[in-house]
């Protein structure tokens, strides 16, 4: 079985934690392995943080006020992505840098990398924007109600 939804959200602080909850309790109902399901939601958590913070400027004397927030369960792992209506990545494929360790902020996009198996990080053709998309192999629990078979 699948399962997938997608979100509009608002450009706003209190969207990441309402995201990571959806993402945490559609893992937790279908039966995910709790430590994947907390690799997935920190990861979302970074994505989503980066499209309030950075998503705004469309580059046209407007602001885009939303980001949209997509996941996919589908049997043997987990997909997800956020993207943006904002100026996007100056390069089509980022280098993702460690930020200094005093830095306050910088290390969202490395962190996602760390707690996913594959990432992908670019910019949405046509209209602009940043779209920053992972994915991780899932674990169940045993006797999960939505395990692939």
């Amino acid at each position: 079985m699948s399962i997938w939804w997608s979100l509009h959200l608002r450009r706003e602080a209190a969207s990441v934690p309402l995201a990571r909850r959806l993402l945490l309790g559609t893992m937790e109902t279908a039966g995910v392995d709790p430590d994947i399901s907390y690799d997935l939601s920190v990861a979302l958590s970074e994505a989503c943080a980066n499209a309030v913070e950075h998503g705004g400027d469309t580059g046209h004397g407007g602001t885009s006020e939303a980001y949209r927030v997509t996941a996919y369960l589908d049997g043997e792992k987990c997909r997800i992505e956020v993207a943006d209506s904002g100026p996007g990545f100056t390069r089509s494929s980022p280098a993702v840098r460690r930020a200094p360790s005093e830095a306050e902020n910088g290390r969202g996009l490395c962190l996602i990398q760390e707690l996913a198996d594959h990432v992908h990080i670019g910019n949405k053709p046509g209209r602009g924007g940043a779209v920053v998309s992972f994915d991780k192999i899932l674990k169940w629990k045993k006797d999960a109600p939505l395990m692939a078979v």
